[in-house]
Order: C-alpha cells, then structure tokens, then sequence
C-alpha cells in the first residue's frame, strides 16, 4: 500500500503574522521550508474576511513553489472569480462562516447543488481539479458525484476531536464514506484537525490519496524547526513493511 501525500496546510503562519499586522512570519517563506522538508504540496484557504491569507500570498505561492497549489474556497463568487485567476493546481471549495474559528464542517452539497453544478466546471476549465469538503456521509458523497466533482476531501474533525470507542466509530464512518467514495467513482482525500497522534488510522485508510494536514505541523516546527516537523510526519504516513517484506529484506533470504 503506498503512503497518502502530504499537503501542508500553512493558514496558521498567516494567522501570528496577522496577530501583529507585520510581515513576518511569512507564510510563503514558511511553505518553501516546507517542501525543501518533503511536503507533497502547500494548501491555504483564502477566506473572503481574509483573517490570515491574503491574495498576495496566494499570487506568491503560486509564483514560487514547485510542487502543487491547493486553494481552499467558499462558493461566494468573489472567491470564485479570484479562484479562476489564481493558477492553483487544485481547488477545494469548503463552507465558510464568519465567526468560525476553524471550518466546522462539510458542505452541504445537496443545499448547494445548483451552485456546485455552476463552479465546478468553470473551475476545472481554468486548470484546477477540483474537491468537495464535505463530512463522511453517503448522501453528501452521492450529491458530490452527481455535479461533477473528481474528487472529496473527507472532514477527519469528528474523528480528530474524539478519544476511545467514540473515535472508533468517527473512524468507522470514515471507512465506509472513503469506500463509498470510490465505489461511485470519486477520488479521496481527507483532512482537519489530524496530528502526530491520530493520523495513524487515516495514513493507512484504503484509497485515500492525499492528507491536508496544518495546525499540528506548524505548531511542532515551533519546537524542533520546519524540517523536521515535516518529516516527522511523513515517517507517520509511511506504512510499516509486512512481515514478509522484512523477511525478504533479511540477509541471505534469497539465498
């Protein structure tokens, strides 16, 4: 099984450099540590108050990583318009609420049927692919197919927030939604609230494709520095070798 993909959420850098209105921290500065360290890609959410991103970060980014641009967006269509010009890789258009500290949950796609029907193609024609943020629930992951989406972006918050049997079956749901997804044809990533502690189970979740992971990264690269914050990581998202893999890799075993 290969390991899921590491896309590096860095909303966070701009949030302490926002705390002061200075130019430092730099979130572009901070991202470019990052995929030096082995990051797969760079996410950020340019949210229409603009509490931490702003659109020169995203023109920034966009000039100066190397590997893939996730732009998270809410369907308001000042964000959509900016979207269509910022050169992202890839879109993952999420819910926004104005006094949220953090997205709280998934789209509601059946609610915003019409309005996905309408944004998912234009996105994709200016050159992004594009994902649905939305919770582990079947009805949701079947309206996401339906207005065209390749791929969802599962919400791992319930899981994330949850300890014993409860997170079990936050961990359950997710299974059976990520094999859902791919039953009808999407592709899966999931993301939110994972750390070094609970993202063991979704590393090794069957088909998912990429994790956006920011807070818990950025908040242990304080300690220990970008690089290794992010490698760390990507050691968690490595499966273990199989016992015959071991075995293979013992000398003399092909002897």
């Amino acid at each position: 099984m290969s390991s899921p993909r590491l896309h590096i959420n860095v909303d966070h850098v701009a949030t302490l450099r926002q705390a002061r209105r200075e130019e430092f921290p730099d979130p572009v500065q901070w991202a470019l540590a990052a995929e030096k360290a082995g990051a797969h890609g760079i996410t950020c959410h340019l949210r229409k108050d603009r509490r931490h991103i702003q659109d020169k970060d995203v023109r920034l980014l966009r000039t100066e990583l190397k590997s893939i641009l996730n732009l998270e967006l809410s369907l308001n269509g000042e964000m959509v318009e900016l979207g269509l010009v910022s050169g992202a890789d890839a879109f993952c258009l999420v819910p926004e609420l104005r006094k949220e500290l953090t997205t709280e949950g998934g789209l509601d796609c059946k609610h915003e049927q019409q309005r996905l029907a309408d944004v998912i193609p234009a996105l994709t024609e200016a050159g992004g692919i594009v994902s649905l943020f939305v919770d582990p629930d079947c009805h949701q992951l079947d309206v996401a197919r339906t207005v065209g989406a390749p791929f969802v972006e599962l919400h791992t918050g319930s899981y994330a927030n949850q300890t014993g049997a409860a997170r079990e079956r936050e961990l359950q749901r997710l299974l059976t939604a990520a094999a859902h997804a791919q039953d009808i044809g999407l592709k899966v990533n999931a993301g939110h609230g994972l750390d070094y502690e609970n993202v063991g189970p979704m590393a090794g979740m069957p088909g998912v494709q990429e994790l956006n992971i920011g807070f818990a990264i950025v908040a242990r690269a304080l300690l220990v520095g970008v690089e290794q914050a992010v490698q760390e990581m990507l050691r968690l998202l490595t499966p273990a070798p199989t016992t015959s893999a071991v075995a293979e890799a013992l000398p003399g075993a092909r002897s």
